[in-house]
């Protein structure tokens, strides 16, 4: 056997082992002539203890040559040089191109069946590591879709699609049952507001120009019922009792919910207690009010008689005396609305910076001086909302002198609501009592914006929606 032989025989014979097991399931599928040729390609050895070229187990073959490609008495002349170098040997750092070409096949495998997995063996040398990319530190700017202008817009030039016509519609429709599903839902309160309130106002001011009972067909008479406002003793009466009314109420409350507020304003034992006995009149209505006052200050069975008398005082007349009526009155909504200043006014103090009050009693200032320089400019916002609160709250008192009075004695206690619904449910002259109405709605209208205006232009306001 030549060396080459001998050598690739070796080799065969050394890389048969590693692909053994790869091969075996292929040769149980392969026919009996396949399989032996299979075998004779890789060179395998036989049932009968010798491969196919004749070799022994042994390492020798059959004529004496030994695998090691030299015969007995013959020097290799690859072995016996050493300058020369092995072909079949690769030298370090030099990669075998017969072990590292992918898709490579060895002589002799020639079926498809026969093929076995290419082997790469792996290289010894370091591959330097890609430089990592920098972070991007700026935003990405937003961009559009550049193939579309808009949502369901196509660029000029191009035949709208299917796509492209089909989704504004779906939008449009998604948009309509919503809206509808929206009105559904909010449509009984606007038909309440638009019958309790806009429908109203409307006809009560076409009301006002016309000579209307509300039974026979009205007439149109213009600014006539205006005209009689200003003539009638009766309307300046009423409104004469109702600024004196409101010019009572309003700072009193003011002055009392602030002189509460101040004293609850602190921690001492049952203070929430106490809070609470004076806001619990502010619930309690007016009607009930009314009621229970006026079975107190009854002149010949109330209690407030009988407590005079005991003490030697002569029976008073009270809610029926002319010139006790009003002022009795206002006591009454005092003993009721002062509960809603001193809740107002309670929570604007927790509000007050402690640091403030703190550094100037730190500087010497007295608890005048503090409530005079801090907590009172603190409390402006507050006030001016409390002064329109209870002026509005004045200007339409009705249910308390309803209730107890009735307008009397002697027209001492009519207010303007109360000479309007005198005129329009009692009188019949609904056109009339509604100009009344109108007179006190512009009343109404001017000092809220007047307030308004005073706090826009007050140096050093916070404007509209902002937090002092």
């Amino acid at each position: 056997m030549r060396p080459e032989d001998a050598h690739e025989a070796a080799a065969g014979h050394g890389r048969a082992g590693e692909g053994a097991e790869g091969a075996e399931g292929a040769e149980g599928a392969m026919p009996s002539e396949l399989r032996a040729a299979h075998r004779a390609a890789r060179g395998r050895t036989e049932p009968d203890g010798t491969e196919p070229d004749g070799t022994e187990l042994d390492g020798t073959e059959l004529d004496g040559t030994e695998l090691d490609g030299t015969e007995p008495g013959r020097t290799d002349p690859i072995r016996s040089d050493p300058g020369r170098k092995d072909p079949d040997r690769t030298e370090p750092g030099r990669t075998d191109p017969d072990r590292t070409e992918p898709g490579r096949k060895e002589p002799g495998h020639t079926h498809p069946n026969c093929a076995r997995p290419d082997r790469t063996e792996p290289s010894h040398t370091t591959q330097a590591l890609p430089r990592p990319l920098p972070l991007r530190t700026t935003p990405r700017p937003l961009t559009l879709n550049p193939h579309r202008d808009g949502v369901g817009q196509v660029p000029a030039g191009r035949p709208p699609g299917p796509r492209a016509t089909r989704r504004p519609r779906s939008l449009a429709a998604r948009a309509r049952r919503e809206n509808a599903t929206a009105w559904a839902f909010i449509s009984p309160a606007v038909l309440i507001i638009l019958g309790l309130s806009i429908v109203p106002v409307v006809w009560s001011l076409l009301l006002s120009f016309r000579a209307d009972d509300l039974v026979t067909p009205g007439r149109w008479v213009g600014l006539d019922n205006y005209h009689a406002l200003t003539r009638d003793p009766g309307f300046r009466t009423a409104v004469e009792n109702t600024l004196v009314y409101a010019g009572l109420y309003v700072p009193l409350s003011l002055i009392g919910g602030l002189a509460l507020a101040l004293a609850l304003n602190r921690r001492i034992r049952l203070i929430g207690l106490y809070r609470t006995l004076i806001f619990i009149p502010f619930v309690i209505s007016a009607a009930a009010q009314g009621v229970l006052f006026f079975f107190i200050l009854d002149p010949q069975f109330g209690v407030a008689n009988s407590l005079l008398h005991h003490l030697g005082v002569s029976p008073q007349g009270f809610l029926s005396d002319p010139g006790q009526a009003l002022y009795l009155l206002v006591l009454i909504s005092l003993w009721s609305g002062t509960g809603f200043c001193v809740v107002v006014y309670l929570a604007a103090l927790q509000d007050v910076p402690p640091e403030l009050i703190e550094s100037a009693r730190l500087d010497g200032a007295g608890r005048l001086r503090v409530l005079w320089h801090i907590k009172l400019p603190s409390l402006t916002p507050v006030t001016v909302f409390l002064l329109l609160w209870q002026l509005i709250t004045a200007l339409q008192v009705f249910d308390l002198i309803y209730v107890t009075t009735k307008g009397g004695p002697l027209g001492s206690t009519t207010v303007i609501v109360y000479f309007v619904w005198e005129q329009a449910f009692q009188m019949f002259t609904a056109g009339y009592g509604a100009a009344a109405a109108y007179v006190l709605a512009v009343a109404l209208l001017v000092v809220g914006t007047a307030l308004r205006l005073y706090r826009r232009r007050r140096p050093g306001a916070a404007p509209d929606g902002a937090v002092r």
